[in-house]
């Protein structure tokens, strides 16, 4: 219980009692269970002695003014603080664990190194506060205003953030795993390096918010507004973005397992195709319809088949396909030109393929370009002085005519860079002069002639409608 005579002296006033402890600053103050609701204890020296703060253990202060008192390193635990007024208080290093700090003023207050677990502050208002390193953990801030506070390395795991307003605080490397956040205003927050595994974050508002780096392994994110959210480097390994806004987001360099896309327009999203792909992840129908053309790369590392990710046009919109996917046989001599071609085609929306730069590390080049010729629609040949005397690509020219003969389709479609197969009458360059109409891009490096070619070219890609019946 507390010191009846040490009591009554703060009762007195503050300034009675402030000059008392300036003559012992070290005696050892003990207000557990005291009742002082109401009380105006502005300014009141608090602060206990060396290494041990002032013991207020389930004091009644409710409705207590204590705006800017030091109470540094202070026992509040099971304090009753409903409405206080602790403006700028000084409360580094106190214990308030289990405290009742529901709709109390601690705006501004400096509770960095607090234990605040399983404290209760519903409606509390701590905005611009300082609760860097606090102990926060199953502490109940449900509705709380926490506007620009200070949450840097604060332990949050499993609190009770629901509703809260955390507009612009900075919760950079602060621990939130299976924090509840559900509809909780983290606009223009920071939380950079922030754990929030398990975190449930439905309807929370994230808009502009800095997640950088962040682990949201198993977080629920349906619903909420990541607009313009930076999500680079993060961990979103079993992440749900069910419903989720993300126009503008960034997700560059996010790492992606099982991640959940559902009903999710991705057409704005920012890094897709720089998102690092650690294993399958889920997308729905309503996410395609929504997001319009997305990068193979990000739709290949989510696990859809090229088969699949060629059909989605015509599966989207009933619309038929429309080029045919190709792959391009040039000798490398020419690589310049099947460099440009490769680049123009595939910012048209044609699908195609070349050994430099889609053949993966390690691979077999034999077997893996024979099965890129058998997988794509049609072979793209680039005829010069260089691809007529190769070795490498007759042997790409004769798997082509070898899927033509099999399925009774055209395969090959050639192009020429120079006048070499128009004087060719033997071998595979002769058959193709006799039995072809040839693309000229002998001028290709004059953008008007090039261009004239290039489109007949595109026109060429496009199947027939008989085709697509």
């Amino acid at each position: 219980m507390a010191n009846e005579e040490q009591l009554a002296l703060l009762k007195q006033g503050v300034q009675s009692w402030n000059a008392w402890r300036k003559k012992i600053p070290g005696k050892k103050i003990d207000l557990s269970g005291a009742v002082l609701q109401g009380a105006n204890l502005k300014g009141a020296n608090l602060k206990g002695a060396v290494l041990q703060g002032v013991n207020l253990k389930g004091a009644k202060l409710r409705y207590a003014h204590l705006s800017h008192a030091d109470l540094d390193s202070a026992n509040l635990s099971d304090a009753y603080l409903r409405y206080a007024y602790l403006h700028r208080v000084f409360l580094r290093y106190a214990d308030l664990s289990e405290a009742n700090l529901c709709d109390t003023h601690l705006n501004e207050a400096n509770l960095s190194g607090a234990n605040l677990s399983r404290a209760v502050l519903r409606y509390a208002d701590l905005s611009g506060a300082d609760l860097s390193d606090a102990d926060l953990s199953g502490a109940v801030l449900h509705d709380a205003v926490l506007n620009n506070a200070v949450l840097r390395d604060a332990n949050l795991s499993e609190a009770n953030l629901s509703g809260a307003v955390l507009h612009d605080a900075d919760l950079g490397d602060a621990v939130l795993t299976s924090a509840n956040l559900s509809g909780t205003n983290l606009s223009d927050a920071i939380l950079s390096g922030t754990i929030l595994r398990d975190a449930i974050l439905r309807g929370a508002i994230l808009h502009m918010a800095n997640l950088s780096g962040a682990d949201l392994s198993d977080a629920d994110l349906r619903d909420a507004d990541l607009c313009d959210g930076v999500l680079t480097d993060a961990n979103l390994y079993m992440a749900d973005f069910s419903g989720a806004n993300l126009r503008h987001a960034d997700i560059c360099n996010a790492v992606l397992i099982e991640t959940v896309f559902a009903d999710v327009d991705l057409g704005k999203v920012k890094g897709l195709a720089e998102c690092l792909h650690h294993g399958p992840s889920t997308i729905d129908y309503r996410t395609l319809a929504r997001s319009g053309q997305l990068p193979e790369s990000f739709l290949r590392g989510i696990g859809l088949s090229n088969t699949f990710i060629d059909y989605i046009p015509s599966l989207l919109t009933n619309q038929p396909i429309q080029f045919y996917s190709c792959f391009i046989s040039y000798s490398h001599q020419d690589e310049e030109f099947a460099k440009r071609l490769h680049a123009d085609l595939q910012d048209k929306g044609v699908r195609c393929w070349y050994a430099p730069e889609d053949l993966p590390i390690g691979a077999k080049m034999r077997v893996d370009i024979d099965q890129a010729i058998r997988k794509h629609d049609k072979l793209l040949l680039i005829l010069s002085e260089h691809s007529v005397n190769s070795q490498w690509v007759e042997s790409e020219v004769e798997s082509a005519l070898e899927k033509e003969r099999q399925s009774n389709k055209l395969v090959l479609f050639p192009v020429r860079l120079d006048d070499t197969v128009m004087t060719s009458s033997d071998g595979w360059a002769g058959l193709i002069k006799r039995s072809r109409n040839i693309g000229n891009f002998c001028n290709w490096k004059d953008y008007d002639a090039y261009q004239q070619v290039f489109e007949r070219l595109l026109r060429d890609l496009k199947p027939a409608l008989t085709e697509q019946a």
